[in-house]
């Protein structure tokens, strides 16, 4: 039966003790992480948040205190007082290591069944089990860490930009539903009949009227949803950390989250980030990476070598030099002797996960190309994509012909893959590059259409004003992520704060008139009444507490995420509603 707390009072975290603690008197609290009976000594290893406490009952000291310490159990929650002293067997593997505290009162007060999950960091457990027992999977010393950083962060972010001069304001969680990007998740009005609220992509278009209001500067750290299909590490709900500023441009804004950026690395990591960022337009960012979110911890740049092949009397290369194709290639240094053919074709079924049709390739083994290509090249051919490639001995070549965007999106993820093969990437190392200079629009093949590479109210750049409904595949935009080691930490634009030019952003994405007022009406309302020049940005929390933990799983930096598939195996949402909740809100399911 579980016992009352009675007159201890905790005095110390069991992570904490130390030698210049010993012969104090303490009392700690926590949970068994382990149990060592030896006969006329019991071992008690004593879990918090903050670490590990060995916990000593003697028999020869206390006969009745060390037959209630038999009764314990992995996971019992108990409390202890006790003398600090010194370790006769020192552990040096934790913070605790020299010193463990003789018991001299014990109350248990909670019992636990044997648990379904072992809670240690290397249990190799399926995700599934530690999902659907979070809380025991909450207790590993891992995952606290991951949430200790995680709340560190925030108050992080709020002292910077707080001592920057800006305001936190939060938006609401019900607004309207938006057209464009990712589906909404749809709430129904029980009190407004027929009618639905939408849970926020995001705050942008609030946090322009914020501007017109005259805040000038504003954060929030918000939660953000989209109904959308989940890759490995998105999640249908996320935070972030989202800012506006009046009276700037992109320089402004990248340099105040440069500040921001250095400031967060060193209390977080206690890394000193070198100012200024290097920056990097889109356009090259694709053409020597294949992405616009570039890892640059390792090289193996992409190498276009169409003019070499254009005649080269391979069709498969020759029909990839018309406008809109390409062949490229990425020389893996050393990457002869690594990937074997075998290993070679699992690559070439990697790249066609990304469209491509196949993966051709040349290895130059001891002065000799090795290539099933080689037979329809000349010569002076293969001596040219030799030299363009920088290749020498031991080098592997592989290429990709077809369409730009397959090309790009194959040998850009491959890079990322050849990276992670052969263990070029250095652990602790951090690359961080501002991406500038996006496409306005991007065409959307499904809908026939231009469709706003980052949204709508993303300002066009100065001089492109005049093609954004001539040439929209030419125009550019105000637009700047942040990519750090290879991921896309932020991004944010110049917002059109032009009523005019703002319509016309919106007819050149294909609205009506009629249809630009029904859903943006309040935001061209405001504009009437004197907009300020704005831009911003956004960050994607959790990915930034990946960073800074190591991790490479998202659900191991949030406490209750869902699966890929969007769903909660703790508590098992989405869940069905009865006939009664579904009519007050007026809706009725149609099984399909």
């Amino acid at each position: 039966m579980a016992e009352k707390m009675g007159n201890l009072k905790r005095s110390m975290y069991c992570g904490e003790i130390r030698e210049e603690n010993i012969n104090e008197e303490v009392t700690l609290m926590g949970w068994v992480a382990k149990e060592r009976n030896l006969g006329s000594i019991i071992f008690v290893d004593l879990r918090d948040r903050a670490g590990i406490a060995q916990i000593v009952f003697d028999d020869t000291v206390d006969k009745d205190l060390f037959n209630k310490a038999t009764k314990l159990r992995s996971e019992f929650v108990i409390a202890i007082k006790g003398i600090i002293r010194q370790r006769s067997s020192i552990n040096d593997k934790i913070p605790t290591g020299k010193v463990e505290i003789l018991a001299n009162d014990l109350k248990i007060l909670n019992e636990s069944e044997v648990p379904p999950i072992y809670i240690k960091d290397d249990d190799n457990v399926s995700e599934t089990m530690r999902l659907k027992n979070r809380p025991l999977d909450l207790r590993k010393p891992f995952m606290q860490n991951n949430l200790m950083m995680r709340s560190k962060f925030y108050k992080v972010t709020r002292d910077f930009f707080a001592n920057e001069g800006f305001i936190e304001v939060e938006t609401p969680m019900l607004t309207k539903p938006t057209p464009e990007g990712a589906r909404d998740y749809l709430v129904p009005s029980r009190v407004n009949d027929g009618q639905f609220y939408a849970l926020p992509q995001s705050p942008q278009l609030l946090k322009q009227l914020l501007m017109v209001s005259g805040l000038d500067r504003y954060f929030q750290i918000t939660k953000c949803f989209r109904d959308e299909d989940l890759r490995a590490n998105r999640q249908p709900e996320f935070t972030q950390i989202d800012l506006e500023m009046s009276f700037v441009e992109i320089d402004d804004v990248i340099s105040i989250n440069e500040k921001f950026l250095k400031y967060a690395f060193k209390e977080m990591v206690d890394v000193d980030i070198e100012l200024p960022i290097k920056r990097m337009k889109y356009k090259e960012a694709m053409d020597r990476f294949g992405v616009d979110k570039p890892d640059l911890r390792f090289d193996l740049e992409l190498q276009d070598i169409s003019s070499i092949v254009k005649n080269c009397g391979f069709k498969v290369f020759e029909n990839a030099t018309e406008e809109g194709y390409s062949v490229r290639g990425i020389n893996i240094k050393s990457g002869a002797d690594f990937y074997s053919r075998k290993a070679i074709g699992k690559l070439e079924d990697f790249v066609k996960d990304y469209g491509a049709h196949g993966l051709a390739w040349i290895k130059l083994v001891d002065g000799e190309i090795n290539s099933p290509i080689a037979k329809f090249l000349d010569e002076k051919v293969l001596d040219d994509i030799i030299k363009t490639m920088n290749a020498e001995d031991k080098d592997l070549l592989v290429f990709v012909a077809d369409k730009n965007k397959v090309v790009y999106d194959s040998l850009g993820n491959l890079r990322n893959k050849v990276a992670k093969d052969m263990e070029l990437i250095k652990k602790g190392d951090y690359k961080l590059v501002w991406i500038t200079e996006f496409p306005l629009f991007e065409y959307d093949e499904e809908d026939e259409r231009y469709v706003a590479k980052h949204h709508p109210f993303t300002s066009p750049m100065d001089e492109d004003l005049d093609i954004v409904l001539t040439e929209p595949q030419n125009a550019r935009a105000k637009a700047y992520d942040i990519v750090i080691n290879g991921d896309e930490m932020g991004g944010g634009s110049i917002r059109i704060n032009d009523r005019e030019i703002q319509k016309t952003m919106f007819k050149a994405l294909g609205f009506t008139e009629e249809e630009a007022q029904n859903k943006f009406g309040f935001l061209l309302e405001a504009f009437k009444y004197g907009a300020p020049p704005h831009g911003g940005l956004a960050y994607g929390l959790d990915r930034l507490i990946m960073l800074f933990t190591d991790s490479d799983n998202i659900r191991d930096v949030i406490a209750f995420p869902k699966t890929q598939s969007a769903t909660c195996l703790l508590t098992g949402a989405p869940t069905r509603l009865t006939e009664e909740q579904l009519e007050e809100v007026h809706i009725k399911v149609i099984e399909k």
